[in-house]
């Protein structure tokens, strides 16, 4: 059962962590991770992080095309996205997640996730002066602890055609 706090708590609490965020870091990335890599994104970019609704499969599309959820009302389609990189397909149970691409993309997209790792400063990264052959990985970064993540370029994502192809065509 949750811990109950008094409004006093709750009240200082908030102006503490108000206070901190104008004098400190800014979290502006969000971390993310498939089974095999980490990921930030730029929080602009994004919409929700939401556990994995019930999933309605689409027929003819790509495996990595999970299908549908609805989200207060809003049909938002399904991207496994360590299967869209021929990774390992993401169970929708327990810590996985899908972020909703922001509105501002008008894609009406949700990345399934294996599990959020929550914000992140800029400043915990150094740029690698390596490149990805994905037109999506905007940098390579690498954090204090040696970890790789890659930064997600959210509308080179949406324009790709490979992307934008969920349909399995007919032969």
């Amino acid at each position: 059962m949750a811990r109950r706090v008094s409004l006093r708590e709750f009240q200082e609490s908030l102006a503490r962590r108000l206070a901190e965020s104008r004098e400190g870091e800014h979290r502006t990335l969000l971390g993310l991770q498939t089974p095999t890599e980490n990921w930030v994104v730029d929080l602009a970019d994004t919409g929700e992080v939401l556990p994995v609704p019930p999933v309605a499969p689409v027929p003819l599309t790509q495996p990595w095309y999970r299908g549908l959820v609805n989200v207060r009302g809003n049909l938002c389609g399904v991207v496994d996205f360590s299967l869209f990189h021929s990774g390992e397909a993401i169970a929708t149970g327990g810590s996985a997640r899908i972020l909703l691409v922001g509105a501002r993309h008008g894609s009406g997209m949700a990345l399934l996730f294996s599990r959020a790792t929550g914000l992140r400063s800029p400043e915990e990264f150094t740029r690698e002066d390596v490149t990805d052959d994905r037109p999506w990985v905007e940098s390579i970064l690498c954090d204090v602890q040696g970890h790789r993540w890659l930064k997600l370029d959210v509308a080179a994502l949406t324009r790709n055609p490979a992307f934008l192809e969920a349909g399995i065509l007919a032969t």
